[in-house]
């Protein structure tokens, strides 16, 4: 009989946070009453119900944001959205906090927590543990990865987050969010593409395939091209691989002819140009005769180039 499968995410967040410590319910509750996290909140302004067991109401203004937090946009239409859902259906899954001097800090449901304050609501159902900041770091993480859909570059941040932060391996803190620790340091590697790259990931304008096919390409400037051009052309991976298996320096015929060293030489210059001018340069060399082919798209780029070669138009 075979073994069960794995969950993606192993023990996932609700054996971590039954992992954590949780903290006896004051009696009375912080803030007054508790309230059933189940109960439909028909007046915002107040949210009183029947207790229920392992939570208590939290004030919303005592509850600060997690510096551990992977997500780095918030979306005002997604909150609004939320705000609406648990003004028509309650709040279904109470968020989770920790002591923090004089006041609370989010574990898990900054969502929630944004909703709840958008909403004027002055309480909130929270469950209470006792978790250091390794714990809460991975729970927060593991919260977004299985109900948030964090996007690639924030997801890559989350766990550079954790083995920077917690000094951890990668092996150490792919096991604390139950991914393999192959998964992790490809995701890992999205940290090492541009700035602008990795913005076009965050925005889902490139997927991960794309990144590693971009991340074969050793020149900044020559990634930049090509993913310009992915997105311009709704390229497909395999595409994007084609074009690079294609376009890489040292692949024509002629050059193939040449002296390694001559080679060499003529692969740096392309990279030089291409990196100089914005836009890929192919350099075909013979010792009596070359061309230089600078490749543009469209009249504006046709304008900057010529600007950046000094060319009156």
């Amino acid at each position: 009989m075979p073994a069960p499968q794995k969950s993606r995410l192993g023990r996932g967040l609700g054996g971590l946070i039954a992992s954590a410590t949780p903290v006896a319910t004051p009696k009375p509750p912080d803030d007054g009453g508790s309230v059933n996290p189940q109960s439909k909140i028909q007046n915002p302004k107040s949210a009183a119900a029947p207790a229920a067991p392992g939570y208590q109401e939290i004030s919303v203004s005592r509850i600060e944001p997690s510096p551990y937090q992977a997500r780095r946009e918030f979306p005002p239409e997604q909150i609004t959205e939320l705000a609406e859902s648990i003004r028509a259906e309650g709040l279904l899954q109470p968020i989770v906090v920790r002591r923090h001097g004089e006041k609370f800090q989010l574990i898990a449901g900054e969502r929630r927590w944004r909703a709840f304050q958008q909403l004027a609501l002055k309480t909130i159902p929270a469950r209470l543990v006792e978790a250091g900041n390794a714990s809460a770091a991975a729970i927060g993480l593991i919260e977004n990865l299985q109900r948030e859909g964090l996007n690639p570059i924030e997801e890559a941040h989350g766990y550079a987050s954790l083995i920077r932060d917690f000094d951890l391996t990668q092996e150490t803190a792919a096991g604390r969010v139950g991914k393999g620790r192959a998964s992790v340091a490809n995701s890992l590697r999205l940290l090492s593409l541009d700035a602008e790259l990795q913005g076009y990931l965050g925005k889902n304008l490139l997927t991960v395939g794309h990144a590693k096919v971009l991340l074969g390409i050793a020149d900044a400037a020559q990634r930049a091209l090509l993913a310009r051009r992915v997105i311009e052309g709704g390229l497909s991976v395999r595409a994007a691989e084609q074009f690079v298996s294609s376009h890489k320096p040292g692949t024509s015929a002629r050059r193939r002819k040449l002296p390694a060293a001559d080679a060499s030489a003529v692969a740096d210059v392309e990279k030089k140009l291409t990196s100089h001018l914005g836009a890929r340069v192919s350099v075909q060399h013979t010792p009596k005769l070359g061309k230089i082919i600078i490749e543009y798209r469209g009249n504006e780029d046709l304008q900057r180039i010529l600007e950046k070669l000094g060319v009156p138009a």
